[in-house]
């Protein structure tokens, strides 16, 4: 089986029952393997720990307190497993909660999506699939929140610089930026190039300084 077919091994994490059982068929008809479909931030660190999946998803407000548990739980199993990705489902564009996801283990395999604009199944599990390849997604809504806060060293940013940005904490690829910004793809490396250097960041490989900067978006401001 090619490997971007490679079924992924998920724990699913969700306290409604119904979106709970409905996600699992789905993403069992798309390929993937749900190990456990749990109800609780409890029971989700007991089924990562037994099971040792690919990827977990996990709603971010959840019983007992309905306010941070699946978030808590999440930062936690990274904390024990750095490589473990995590893709946080919320109804609300929760600021810190992104923040604090994103800044678990090395900031890669993460993603934060809005339930309610995951319209097509193939599109969600293609994210999933991403995050697990140790990629960092985060909706364009919540992007577009964060902007509202954005301070140093985002300032020194142009805003064409900060657009690029924003595409990138999209997880979009430099060709998919360039379409849907208008420009050339070379004009797109160019913006990001100028973006690395003006936030400093340190030689290393391009996808650890692009999650380097996705964080550096996300914290501004903080």
């Amino acid at each position: 089986m090619p490997a971007d077919l490679t079924p992924l091994r998920i724990v699913l994490a969700e306290d409604g029952v119904l979106l709970r059982e409905g996600l699992s068929g789905l993403l069992e008809r798309f390929g993937c393997t749900v190990c456990a479909a749990v109800g609780d931030a409890d029971e989700l660190v007991a089924a990562v720990r037994e099971h040792g999946p690919d990827l977990v998803v996990t709603d971010i407000r959840m019983p007992p307190g309905f306010t941070d548990e699946g978030l808590r739980a999440a930062v936690r199993l990274r904390r024990e497993r750095p490589g473990l990705a995590v893709v946080a489902l919320s109804q609300y564009v929760e600021q810190s909660y992104a923040a604090d996801l994103l800044d678990s283990g090395d900031g890669r395999g993460v993603g934060y999506l809005l339930k309610e604009r995951v319209a097509d199944v193939a599109d969600f599990v293609a994210v999933l699939r991403r995050v697990a390849g140790g990629g960092t997604v985060v909706d364009p809504q919540v992007v577009r929140q964060l902007l509202r806060r954005r301070r140093d060293p985002l300032a020194r940013l142009s805003e064409r610089e900060r657009e690029v940005l924003g595409e990138i904490a999209e997880g979009h690829s430099n060709g998919a930026i360039a379409r849907r910004l208008h420009v050339s793809e070379a004009a797109v490396g160019k913006h990001i190039g100028n973006i690395l250097a003006k936030l400093d960041l340190p030689p290393d490989d391009d996808v650890n300084r692009r999650v380097l900067a996705v964080l550096a978006y996300l914290r501004g401001g903080s």
